[in-house]
């Protein structure tokens, strides 16, 4: 068998017994062929202890391609270990058809096969590097593949958000929040509150204020290589919570400031051959194609 990749890692999605039978599977077919590890949190599930394994961190370090075997959540969670080593991934879907994964168990391990041979598109996509920064010091950063997501947090007033794009103003708001979304995210929790569907392939993101005072306040796409810089001008102390796709930083203060900046390095998505966005779109969406051929 030829293939560019020898070492292979598997993640599976957490706490679901209910993938075990996939995760072997995928594991016997790969092993004849390749040196195979294991998220630690998945191999549990196999109820095998000769299995490889390592904790989901170092399967960025330690493997050259990761398959994410569950949901787009699983996926997000293999993104966010993989970027900073280069590693590609390959979604395997468990659930409804996900924007992300994009191979079905029943095409295993035929599918599988064809794209560790080099039969595949590859797809780069940008991410979102967030810095907190209080009384001019970083006191915490993360990375997200959809969206930063700024909420009002325990108070049931709106907050005052204050937007700089490139150190220049862009406007001041009084919502419940502010979602800024990837491409890749706006399909996600900026597609729910109203926000555009951006093609994977533009370099831009979307802010989509959530539930505005103003009604003439409305999404903005702009360029991904800009310095978003958010801030809070209440005149009262309150909390807000950001969230860097499902990662929570809680305790974020109105004298803080939230710096955004795009990642240095993007994900590299793995797709069958013959992947097509539109397709998943029409029926992720239920877009009506009707009986069109041409």
């Amino acid at each position: 068998m030829h293939s560019h990749f020898k070492t292979i890692g598997i993640l599976g999605k957490p706490s679901d017994p209910s993938i075990a039978a996939t995760l072997s599977v995928l594991y016997n077919y790969l092993k004849s062929h390749y040196a195979v590890i294991i998220a630690t949190n998945s191999v549990d599930s196999m109820g095998d202890s000769s299995i490889a394994s390592c904790t989901i961190e170092e399967l960025g370090q330690r493997c050259d391609l990761v398959i994410a075997v569950g949901g787009d959540g699983t996926f997000l969670s293999a993104a966010r270990v993989t970027a900073d080593n280069n590693v590609p991934i390959i979604g395997i879907n468990l659930g409804r058809l996900g924007f992300l994964v994009d191979v079905s168990p029943n095409e295993l391990p035929e599918k599988l096969h064809h794209m560790l041979q080099g039969h595949y598109t590859e797809e780069k996509r940008s991410l979102l590097h967030t810095k907190i920064i209080r009384n001019k010091h970083v006191i915490h950063e993360e990375t997200a593949v959809n969206e930063v997501a700024i909420h009002r947090w325990v108070t049931p007033s709106m907050i005052e958000i204050v937007t700089k794009i490139d150190n220049i103003l862009l406007n001041s708001q009084r919502s419940d929040g502010l979602i800024v979304s990837t491409p890749t995210g706006s399909t996600a929790y900026a597609l729910s509150a109203g926000g555009p569907i951006l093609h994977p392939a533009l370099n831009a993101w979307v802010l989509v204020p959530l539930n505005p005072h103003t009604l003439s306040n409305r999404p903005i796409v702009i360029d991904d290589s800009s310095e978003i810089e958010i801030s809070f001008c209440q005149t009262k102390q309150i909390n807000a919570l950001v969230t860097c796709d499902h990662i929570e930083i809680p305790d974020v203060r109105i004298s803080d400031t939230i710096l955004i900046t795009k990642h240095p390095k993007p994900i590299r998505i793995l797709h069958p051959e013959g992947h097509d966005f539109f397709h998943i779109l029409r029926s992720k969406l239920n877009w009506s194609g009707g009986n069109y051929t041409h």
